[in-house]
C-alpha cells in the first residue's frame, strides 16, 4: 500500500522547492510523484510541423522523489507522517474490500480523506 497516493496535498521539504505545497498529479514509478507546481523546469522545444507542434520555451514538471515530501494535515498545518491502521475481521467483511488497513496521520490518528 502507497502512502501516499494520487489526489494527495504534500509539501516539500528538502530542495529548491521546500515549503511549497501542491497536489500529486501521478506516481511516475514506484518511488517518484508528478506535484503540481513543484519541480517546474523550463524546456526549449524544436518546432515540429509534422506533430503541429510551435517551438519555443515551455514549462515543464518533473518528478520528485517520495522521501522529500510529506503528506500535509490540515488540522494542524504541518507535514505528517503516513501510518496504517488494520482493519479487524469483520470491519473487512463488511467494507467488502480486499485492503488490509487505512491510512491514517501519526500524529493524531484521524483517517486520511482524500
Amino acid at each position: 500500500m502507497n502512502k501516499i497516493r494520487k489526489g494527495d496535498q504534500v509539501i516539500v521539504l528538502t530542495g529548491r522547492d521546500k515549503g511549497r505545497r501542491g497536489t500529486v498529479l501521478s506516481r511516475v514509478d514506484e518511488e517518484r510523484l508528478l506535484v503540481e507546481g513543484v519541480n517546474v523546469v523550463k524546456k526549449h522545444v524544436k518546432p515540429n510541423p509534422m506533430k503541429g507542434v510551435t517551438g519555443g520555451v515551455v514549462d515543464k514538471t518533473l518528478s520528485i522523489h517520495q522521501s522529500n515530501v510529506a503528506i500535509f494535515n490540515p488540522a494542524t498545518g504541518k507535514a505528517d507522517r503516513v501510518g496504517i491502521k488494520l482493519f479487524t475481521d469483520s470491519e473487512k467483511k463488511s467494507k467488502k474490500t480486499v485492503e488490509r488497513g487505512t491510512r491514517v496521520f501519526r500524529s493524531s490518528g484521524e483517517e486520511i480523506k482524500v
